[in-house]
């Protein structure tokens, strides 16, 4: 049953719309009764149901973790045996079960102190970082494109050989040249948009899979 939005004086058109996607949108809806921080956790699951990729045991680091749903969904499906790391730019309520590090990955420094703190090399590198919506589609989409990039140079340094990358990208942007760059890195690259991601936004995830670490 769809829920009806109460009228409120002052309230913007777009903060109505907002709301009234948020109320009737199921996702939403069945985070809170799972326990997610964010409707975004039913991404990554339906990205892990599709390609298998969180395993137990597995080490994981996720990118552009807040408010943690991807880590919550990280976490569980390591089965609690895992290793996971959450980074992000801004601060972020601590997830059981995993590591949270407030580091910019566009800074030399936050990319070295990542670095610094893996022991070993990661299975899964998980990326849905996104920069602060403008509005403006073209820029929007840039700006997506350059932090799909930091995810794949990043992926070059901490994966293991076998492991995998997902990372946001955008329909109609850059993304078949993010593809064809990971394609000499991995032995299978794709995209994918979970049914979560809402029918209206171009937001895709390019799925790396197999990564051929370079002879040293």
């Amino acid at each position: 049953m769809r829920v009806r939005l109460k009228t409120a004086k002052g309230r913007k058109k777009s903060s109505s719309r907002w709301l009234d996607r948020q109320l009737n949108d199921p996702y939403v809806t069945e985070a809170a009764r799972a326990g997610y921080r964010s409707r975004a956790a039913w991404k990554l699951a339906q990205i892990d149901d599709k390609f298998d990729l969180l395993k137990p045991d597995s080490q994981v680091v996720d990118l552009g973790a807040a408010p943690g749903g991807w880590t919550q969904v990280a976490v569980q499906r390591t089965e609690r045996s895992g290793y996971v790391v959450a980074v992000d730019i801004v601060e972020m309520e601590s997830v059981p079960g995993a590591e949270f590090l407030q580091l910019d990955m566009r800074d030399e420094d936050g990319v070295a102190a990542l670095k610094e703190f893996l022991v070993d090399p990661v299975d899964v590198l998980l990326s849905d970082m996104a920069g602060s919506a403008t509005g403006h589609r073209g820029t929007d989409q840039m700006r997506a494109e350059a932090l799909c990039e930091v995810a794949h140079e990043l992926a070059r340094d901490l994966l293991t050989q076998g492991g995998t990358l997902v990372a946001k990208a955008f329909h109609g942007g850059g993304e078949a040249d993010l593809m064809n760059a990971m394609k000499k890195d991995f032995t299978r690259v794709r995209t994918f948009k979970p049914d979560a991601s809402r029918a209206d936004s171009a937001e895709t995830y390019i799925v790396a899979i197999g990564f051929r670490r370079a002879a040293s």
